[in-house]
């Protein structure tokens, strides 16, 4: 694999956590290097984490994890959009975000990482079947996700600022309809 097609993979990879981060910057005040570092590195680790776990696992579990790896995501994907959908309508009144701390929290940053790693998991896989140097592609991968999710939400705290009300909003719709066209593609349905 070149690097160029390895740099394409990184990119496309990381979209999804891009996505995400974007969302993340809506709902803070201010955008320090620390937060952005917080959300960079979480969605860099899963994103380098889980094709090392593919790798790993290689051809055993590759037709059971190719399979249900969108539903997975559609599945995790929605359910978060739905509950900050679900919270931007309780709070319209109020029209802030959750905490910082809960926003950045353990349990909401893992879940979200999870979530838009899944199909690097079946990359991973494909590596071991194209004997990829996996050290170096992982590493670049979790690199360009890391820079990417910083940039998305410095990008997301700048839009945010200005649509404060609507950010949840915003971010779940965004959510649930990178869940469904991650399922309409592995169907078949979206080319």
């Amino acid at each position: 694999m070149s690097v160029v097609e390895l740099f394409i993979l990184a990119v496309g990879l990381s979209m999804d956590a891009f996505a995400v981060a974007i969302c993340k910057g809506l709902c803070m005040r201010k955008v320090t290097i620390k937060k952005a570092g917080i959300v960079g590195l979480y969605f860099g680790l899963f994103q380098a984490g889980m094709p090392m776990i593919g790798y790993i696992l290689g051809s055993q579990f590759s037709d059971k994890i190719s399979s249900i790896d969108h539903w997975i995501v559609f599945i995790l994907l929605s359910l978060i959009g739905i509950s900050m959908i679900k919270e931007s309508l309780e709070k319209e009144e109020k029209s802030e975000c959750k905490t910082e701390e809960e926003e950045l929290s353990f349990k909401n940053m893992s879940i979200l990482a999870v979530a838009t790693s899944i199909d690097a998991l079946a990359v991973g896989v494909t590596f071991a079947f194209l004997k990829v140097n996996i050290i170096p592609a992982v590493s670049f991968i979790g690199i360009t996700t890391l820079v990417l999710s910083m940039i998305g939400v410095k990008i997301g705290n700048i839009f945010g600022v200005k649509y404060k009300s609507k950010a949840e909003l915003v971010g779940g719709i965004i959510l649930i309809l990178m869940g469904i066209k991650i399922l309409l593609e592995h169907l078949g349905i979206l080319g």
